[in-house]
Formats: structure tokens, C-alpha cells, sequence
């Protein structure tokens, strides 16, 4: 068949070689009036629109004539797809078709599997967490929060007063401020010091180093001291400068009003306000209070939450420590004893003033002193009690003990007059008197009145070491007498089997014994009260910050001598007063018969002795009927007992006496002799 149409670009002969693979298509069971399929370049050759419609409608009618054979509709696609390779195989080379292979497509039911149980691992997780931080860990963690939201302020407890005899106060607490930080809220520590280091006077690194957030394995701190007793001026300044973390809070300060006023009984407290010395630290349970403590909830800037966690426990005062000592005596006393030790160039002193009934000590001072409310702007031996801490040899005061002793063993009367000669000799020493004599017979007030060695030394010879060492110890030596100030020494007495060689004879005159001035205050206080050692005494009362009165516990005692001994010896104790040329001379009072003895001795230092003398004098008065004991001693480059001491030793007795109004003697002084005729 031919077509009258030919397209552009086509020739008869194209035309033919068409009409030839059409009938080979047909003959292969293709459709002949379908052009087959060759790739030119360029794309394919387009088709007549009436070609393709008359192709179509010769197709459909011949297969809607032939019946459905799947065979041969096989073979017709077969012979499709041969023909579309021979015509591609003809029109050029064959593309080579690479085959990719798809990602293999999961199970999706094993990944919903997968995920569901992986949300309820993490629901199980979290829940268990929950339990625990609700349940479990509840309170811990609720605690551990808050005790980073508290705050701690220390409410102090107010320090108990001490108090004289009269009520007036020798030392109480002021009011005052601290100072505080709070280092989680102070960011700058150095910048904080700098500002407080001229208000406080407290370097800038210790400040800082104050205020440094702690660290370490505990809690962070919240609370530190920066200053305590801070005058209030001062506390109002810091506050003034808003430092943040820094705050300041009521507190309370030492005051003395006194100053140097029996400092050295009662002593002085530390920054922290506990007791460091004298009365303050032996009764520190009794003074100090018991600080309270106000907690807090605070907000991040350090305010405190309204509402929030609140509790205070209120602080406890101290109670009130009521001494026997008479502030204005102590004051009188104190002065004299200064003036001594100015006139007499004395490196130390100490004096004593008891009731001769009570054994109260009414007075006890120390020169140098220092200001106790300010204790460490002086050096540390000046803030002892030398009444008390200082160990001496008592020298010649201690010849009393040996007469008394001998009285009272039987062996001289008051009236005795025993051979004395004008030396003796204990091994490789040989003692004499200050009053050259010959060997004659001595009064028993002659021999205190001129203080003889030989003549005390006889009288210990026939008493014997171990009554000597008996009677030492009744009269108080070698023990302290637990008066109650802090750093009491307890002196030397040695047992009569570790004398050897010139002990015999030096040990009667107070030398090789090691005695403080209150020990021998005390023991003239037991011949004046009739023979009876009464413990000297400090304290009369504690009274509580309720008002209530206890009174401190009754003092011990013990008898030494009987009456009768106690009486002659109290008068033959004149002869150095009234005996013109007695070493107790001057001191001498007006109206008043005078009992008493001087010594020269020696400064026990580090164990070993001293240069310079200790001079002391200690006596009693009425001597007819006493009612105070004195004592006075003095560490001088040299000088007897009497001349250095025996003025102070006047002059204080005679103010207590007047200060007491004590009545003047009715019995005429003693009639002393150092000679019999």
C-alpha cells in the first residue's frame, strides 16, 4: 500500500524501506500499521496526525474481531519487545541500563516495638526518681535546701558582773557590736576589707581571708565572726556602708571602770569575752552566760522571708561574783604600795589585807599593775597576781613560826630567857646577829624585837626538823591556798630528810623556803585569830540573774596553836615595834598597839635565786585584840625589811583601821626587854 503523504525530510526509497519493516512486523504477529520504534538523533520522527488516527481505529477493530488468546497476546508482546530492541539495536549503540538496589524498607510494627518500650524505660526512670525525691530523699533534700536559705545570729549571753564587798562594780559587760559576714553573699572579699580594714583596725588579709566562701567537703559557712566588741559608734559607721554579706549585731564588751583597781585579782577576759586571767578565768563557769542563737530564712539578696523559718532560743545571762575585796581600801592600798616601790627603786610588790576573824581578804594588790580592760597593751608579767604567783624566801618573818612552836611544845614560856651566843655554826656555815652580842641570856621578845639567827636557830635545834616541818605545814606553807585567782603557786617546804649541812641552821631563819605573800599573810592571820588557820578567802557570794544570793562555801580551818600560845605570841610579836631599837620600828601607830615582823629573803626566779633582796613585813593589829592582818613585800636591789617595807606596812594598817573604824587599844603596849637585868 502506498501513502500519497510523506514527511519532511523523507524519500520514496525511505518510504519502501518503511513499508517492508511494517510487513515484517505483521508477519511476526505485530501491528502492521504501527511504525516501529528507532532512535535517531535529534528524537523521534514525528507522526502524521491522520496516519495515527486510521492506525488506531484498523487496531481496535481487529481486536475487537479476534477472539482473546493469552498465548498469543504473549507472543504479540514478545514481538513487541523484539521489535523495539532490533529498531533500538539499528537506530545506534545500546545504552547499558544499571540496576540500583533499594534501601530495604523496615518492619515497622518491630519499630514501634522498639520505641514503646524505650518511652516506658524512661517513664520507669523518671517515676523512680520522683518516688525518691518525694518519698525517700523527701526531708534530706527538703533539710539540705533550707539549710542553704538559714541564717545563724548569735544572740550573746550577758557575762555575769564581779562586784566588791559594797555592791559596786569592779568589772561588767557594756554594750557593743560585732561584726559578721555572711561569705555567700560577698563577692568581692578584698574590696569588703578594704572598706572595714580603717573602722576595725584589722589587717586587710585577715579580713578577706574571713570572708572567702569556705571550701571543703562540709556545708558552705554562712555565719563569720569579723570583729567583737566593737564600740557602737564604730558598729553604726559599718552599717552605714551597706557592704553586701557584712552585717552588724548587739554584743557586748569588758568594761573595768576601774581601770588598774585590783586588776590583778580580777583578771581579764579575750576577745570572745571568756575569762584569761585572775578571777575572770578561775570562775568562768559561774560569769559567762549562754549565748543564744536566732536562725532564719533569708532570700537570695539576704532578707530575711516573711513567714519563712523562724526560731530563737534566748540567751542565759551569767551570774554576779561577789568578792570580800573593799574597793576603796583596794585603791588606798594599791597607791602606797606604788609609792614604796617608787621611793625604794623596788622592781615588784605585793600586799595583803585580811579580816583576822573571817580570813576574808579585804584587799590584795600588786605594783606594777596594768588596765584590765585593756590587758594586752601591757606585757604579760604585769598582768599576774604577785600576792599569789610570786614564789620568795620569807627570811626573818619566818622566825615566828619557830617561837611560835617552841611555845607551844613546851619548850620556852613567854617568859623564857635562854643563853644566846653570839654565833653558831651548821656545817661549813656559821650564822650571827645583826646586833653584835656576847653570849648572854635573850628575852623571847628580845629575840624577835632584834631578829637574832643564833637565838631562833637554838630554839629549832631543840624542837627538832620534824616538828619544825609539822608546824610549816599547819601554818600554811608549801600548798596553795586555793583563794581562787588563777595561777596560784604553792611554794617550797621541804621534808626534814632532804635537809643536809647548813639546811639545819638556814631553814629556822626562812632561808632555803619558798613562801608567796599570801601564804605568810595567812599564817600571821591564824596567831591573830587566836591560834585558828582560817583559808583566806575571795569570794563572799554568786548571785544569780535571778537575784538569788549563794553564798560561797564556808572556808576551812584548822587549829595551829592553842589560845594561850596564840596570846603570848601575839604579845612578844610587839618587841620589834616597841623595842627602841627594834627592827620594826617604824611602824608604829598612834593609839593602836602593833604585832609584827620583818624579813629580808630572797627572789625565787626559774628555780634559781635572784640578785637583789626581798624585803617584807607582816604583822597584825589591835596586837591586843586584832581585827587585820597586814603584809608587805617588796623585791628591791637591797634594803632590811623594816626600812623598806615598814612605812607601807604603817600606812596601810593605819587606814584600815580608821577606814573600819576600828577602837584604839585599851591595853598598854608590851613591855619588852631584849636583856633581862
Amino acid at each position: 500500500m502506498r501513502r500519497g503523504y510523506s514527511p519532511r525530510g523523507h524519500t520514496v526509497g525511505d518510504d519502501g524501506d518503511e513499508d517492508r519493516r511494517r510487513r515484517a512486523a505483521v508477519r511476526r504477529g505485530g501491528d502492521a500499521l504501527r511504525p516501529a520504534l528507532r532512535l535517531v538523533e535529534g528524537g523521534a520522527e514525528p507522526e502524521s496526525p491522520r496516519r495515527t488516527a486510521r492506525a488506531r481505529e484498523r487496531t481496535r477493530q481487529k481486536v475487537a474481531a479476534t477472539p482473546v488468546d493469552r498465548q498469543s497476546n504473549t507472543r504479540s508482546v514478545r514481538a513487541r519487545q523484539t521489535q523495539r530492541a532490533t529498531a533500538t539495536k539499528a537506530s545506534g549503540p545500546r545504552r547499558r541500563v544499571i540496576k540500583r538496589r533499594l534501601p530495604k524498607i523496615g518492619n515497622p510494627k518491630r519499630r514501634l516495638r522498639l520505641g514503646m518500650t524505650l518511652i516506658l524505660l524512661i517513664f520507669a526512670i523518671a517515676g523512680g526518681r520522683l518516688v525518691q525525691l518525694q518519698v525517700t530523699d523527701a526531708a534530706a533534700y527538703a533539710a539540705d535546701a533550707l539549710g542553704q536559705r538559714l541564717q545563724e545570729e548569735i544572740i550573746p549571753g550577758s557575762r555575769g558582773s564581779i562586784l566588791d564587798r559594797n555592791g559596786e562594780r569592779l568589772a561588767f559587760s557594756g554594750a557593743a557590736r560585732y561584726v559578721y559576714a555572711d561569705p555567700e553573699l560577698i563577692e568581692d572579699p578584698k574590696k569588703a576589707a578594704d572598706k572595714l580594714t580603717p573602722l576595725l583596725g584589722i589587717p586587710t588579709r585577715e579580713l578577706a581571708d574571713k570572708m572567702k566562701q569556705t571550701k571543703g567537703d562540709g556545708p558552705p559557712s554562712r555565719f563569720e565572726y569579723l570583729a567583737r566588741g566593737v564600740d557602737v559608734e564604730i558598729g553604726d559607721k559599718i552599717e552605714k556602708l551597706e557592704i553586701p554579706g557584712v552585717r552588724v549585731a548587739y554584743d557586748e564588751r569588758r568594761e573595768v571602770p576601774g581601770q588598774d583597781l585590783a586588776a590583778n585579782i580580777i583578771g581579764f577576759t579575750g576577745l570572745d569575752g571568756n575569762g584569761l586571767g585572775g578571777m575572770e578565768a578561775s570562775y568562768e563557769d559561774i560569769l559567762a552566760g549562754r549565748d543564744g542563737e536566732r536562725k532564719y530564712e533569708v532570700s537570695a539578696s539576704g532578707q530575711e522571708i516573711p513567714g519563712g523559718f523562724h526560731r530563737e532560743e534566748k540567751a542565759k545571762p551569767g551570774s554576779d561574783l561577789k568578792l570580800t575585796v573593799d574597793s576603796d581600801l583596794q585603791y588606798q592600798v594599791q597607791r602606797i604600795l606604788s609609792d614604796t616601790m617608787a621611793k625604794k627603786n623596788a622592781e615588784f610588790g605585793a600586799a595583803v589585807v585580811m579580816d583576822a576573824d573571817t580570813g576574808e581578804v579585804v584587799s590584795m594588790a600588786s605594783a606594777p599593775s596594768y588596765d584590765a580592760a585593756n590587758p594586752m597593751e601591757y606585757d604579760k608579767s604585769l598582768r599576774g597576781d604577785r600576792a599569789t604567783d610570786s614564789v620568795v624566801e620569807p627570811g626573818s618573818i619566818h622566825k615566828a613560826i619557830v617561837v611560835g612552836a617552841a611555845l607551844e611544845e613546851g619548850i620556852i614560856d613567854r617568859d623564857s630567857e635562854p643563853v644566846v651566843g653570839p654565833t653558831i655554826t651548821k656545817a661549813d656555815n656559821t650564822y650571827r646577829d645583826t646586833h653584835p652580842h656576847e653570849k648572854r641570856p635573850m628575852t623571847i621578845g628580845g629575840i624577835l624585837a632584834h631578829s637574832s639567827n643564833v637565838g631562833t636557830i637554838d630554839l629549832a635545834d631543840k624542837l627538832g626538823p620534824e616538828k619544825l616541818y609539822e608546824y610549816q605545814k599547819k601554818f600554811g606553807l608549801g600548798a596553795g591556798t586555793d583563794v581562787g585567782v588563777a595561777g596560784e603557786a604553792a611554794g617550797i617546804v621541804r621534808e626534814p630528810s632532804t635537809w643536809q649541812g647548813s639546811d639545819f641552821g638556814s631553814i629556822p631563819i626562812g632561808l632555803g623556803v619558798a613562801v608567796t605573800p599570801l601564804q605568810m599573810a595567812a599564817g600571821y592571820n591564824a596567831i591573830a585569830n587566836d591560834g585558828m588557820y582560817v583559808q583566806p578567802s575571795l569570794v563572799e557570794c554568786t548571785i544569780s540573774p535571778d537575784g538569788d544570793k549563794d553564798k560561797a562555801d564556808a572556808p576551812k580551818s584548822h587549829r595551829v596553836f592553842s589560845k594561850k600560845t596564840a596570846r603570848d605570841l601575839q604579845y612578844v610579836l610587839q618587841g620589834p615595834i616597841v623595842v627602841p631599837d627594834g627592827t620594826g620600828t617604824l611602824a608604829k601607830i598612834p593609839g593602836y598597839n602593833v604585832a609584827g615582823k620583818t624579813g629580808t629573803g630572797k627572789l625565787v626566779r626559774d628555780g634559781e635565786y635572784a640578785p637583789g633582796e626581798v624585803a617584807s613585813f607582816v604583822g597584825f593589829a589591835p596586837a591586843d585584840k586584832p581585827e587585820y592582818t597586814v603584809a608587805v613585800f617588796a623585791y628591791t636591789p637591797g634594803g632590811g625589811g623594816g626600812e623598806v617595807t615598814g612605812t607601807a606596812f604603817r600606812d596601810i594598817m593605819q587606814y584600815t583601821l580608821g577606814h573600819y573604824r576600828v577602837p584604839p587599844s585599851t591595853e598598854k603596849p608590851a613591855d619588852i626587854e631584849v636583856y633581862p637585868t
